[in-house]
């Protein structure tokens, strides 16, 4: 019994030195027990790890303590010192380097990729403007044709069509009046006036020039409204020339009295020169083209005359005119009056009559006849409208205009030359049928 008590009596004093051991240790020294809502506490290697930045969780925060060596957080704003009102201003960072550029297009490409100049391949061409008119033999113009039904040939060689259009399109027209008629034929070519207005469309613009011995641009191109209207009243006002030629001798003359051939009161006989007489319808179409030049490619250009078609005196010719007219794609249309209008004129005009050596008479023999065919023919306007009635004029305004809006529109491609003077020829896949157009053209020169 001795010995089980002694060990009993051991065994209590063991406990009650382990309760006591157990009951100083600290409460917070306890840990908790793991949370299902939270995750385990970082272990201590980890928390010394942590960011400044992170911030502790409610918990972390009211379970800590302030150490001893810590300066307590206060919220008062901060106070200012010296080095915090004058601070020192950043570096700031360096200086970029300069660029250096170039002219575009001036840095060489790469050695290694083609140039561009290697991909492009560019051909230099011309677009030819064929405008066409077809009539059936009764003079009437033929509608509905295709572009399979015609054929364009360029010296011999038949060409490919890049466009086609059977649709009316505004005129810019230059309306030439001959003054150097004889005024009983310019008179009635003031009375259809009227009717020539009436031919354009509100869409076209037209220009009023007038010639005899010199040229005038009456108007410049504008809309056929009351401006127009307000032109053609002035035109009204205009004369012609002297009817018959001038008399320098004789009775009639302008010399003064006259007995048995010489002058009364006067010892030597005056010369009298007559006046020189022109008629410079090259000169007129000329400026006209020129004019005509500068206005909108979208628009149909076309010179329109009245006049007997005679031709004297002109600076320009009609090889340098006709070059002018068919360079800018121009087509002449003419309405012939008085002489122009006569029957077998045109084959007087073939017959070349030696000059008239008449005592008293002035020459009126020089220079050309109708000219007019020449022109019309050449830049593909058909024929000419020859009319000496009222009412024919007035119809012939119509006709000529008519023809000239409705045209076909054949457009092909043509390589570029030296200028020379190419032919055209186009034909139309249809029975009775005539076809007007321009003979030929002439190139622009091929870019240097």
């Amino acid at each position: 019994m001795g010995k089980k008590a002694s060990l009993a009596i051991l065994g209590s004093l063991v406990l009650l030195i382990t309760t006591a051991a157990w009951a100083q240790q600290k409460p917070d020294e306890i840990p908790d027990a793991p949370s299902a809502s939270q995750p385990p506490p970082a272990p201590p290697a980890m928390q010394g790890a942590r960011h400044a930045s992170d911030q502790a969780s409610p918990e972390e925060s009211s379970s800590k303590t302030p150490k001893e060596d810590e300066t307590p957080v206060s919220n008062e704003p901060p106070h200012s010192t010296d080095v915090d009102a004058n601070p020192t201003p950043p570096t700031p960072p360096p200086p970029m380097p300069p660029v250096a550029t170039v002219p575009e297009g001036s840095v060489a490409p790469d050695a290694e990729s083609p140039p561009a100049d290697l991909l492009t391949i560019t051909v230099n061409v011309n677009n030819v403007v064929v405008p066409v008119t077809v009539k059936d033999n009764n003079g009437r113009l033929v509608n509905g044709l295709l572009p399979k039904d015609f054929v364009v040939l360029e010296n011999g060689q038949k060409q490919t069509l890049k466009f086609f259009s059977s649709q009316g399109i505004p005129l810019s027209a230059a309306v030439l009046f001959d003054l150097g008629m004889p005024d009983v034929a310019v008179r009635k070519i003031q009375e259809t006036l009227p009717a020539l207005q009436g031919a354009f469309s509100q869409f076209d613009e037209v220009a009023i020039y007038t010639y005899s011995s010199t040229v005038s641009r009456v108007s410049d191109f504008g809309s056929v409204n009351q401006r127009l209207t307000a032109v053609l009243n002035q035109l009204k006002t205009y004369s012609g020339a002297n009817n018959g030629p001038p008399v320098t001798s004789g009775p009639m003359a302008q010399s003064g009295p006259i007995i048995n051939g010489h002058p009364v009161d006067q010892p030597v006989q005056p010369v009298i020169t007559p006046p020189k007489t022109a008629r410079v319808i090259n000169d007129a179409i000329l400026m006209a083209a020129r004019d005509l030049s500068k206005r909108d490619r979208s628009r149909r250009k076309i010179i329109f005359v009245i006049s007997d078609g005679r031709e004297m005196g002109s600076d320009a010719s009609y090889a340098d005119t006709l070059k002018v007219l068919l360079t800018q794609n121009i087509i002449v249309y003419a309405v012939g009056v008085d002489s122009a209008a006569l029957p077998g004129y045109g084959k007087l005009q073939k017959i070349h009559l030696p000059r008239l050596n008449v005592p008293g008479v002035a020459d009126f023999n020089a220079g050309y006849g109708n000219i007019l065919p020449k022109y019309v023919s050449a830049t593909g306007g058909g024929t000419v409208y020859a009319e000496n009635a009222k009412a024919d004029i007035e119809r012939a305004y119509a006709r000529a205009i008519g023809d000239a809006r409705n045209q076909y529109t054949l457009i092909y491609s043509s390589k570029p030359g030296s200028g020379r003077y190419r032919e055209i020829e186009v034909r139309v896949r249809r029975p009775d049928v005539r076809v007007y157009a321009k003979a030929g053209y002439y190139p622009l020169p091929a870019p240097k």
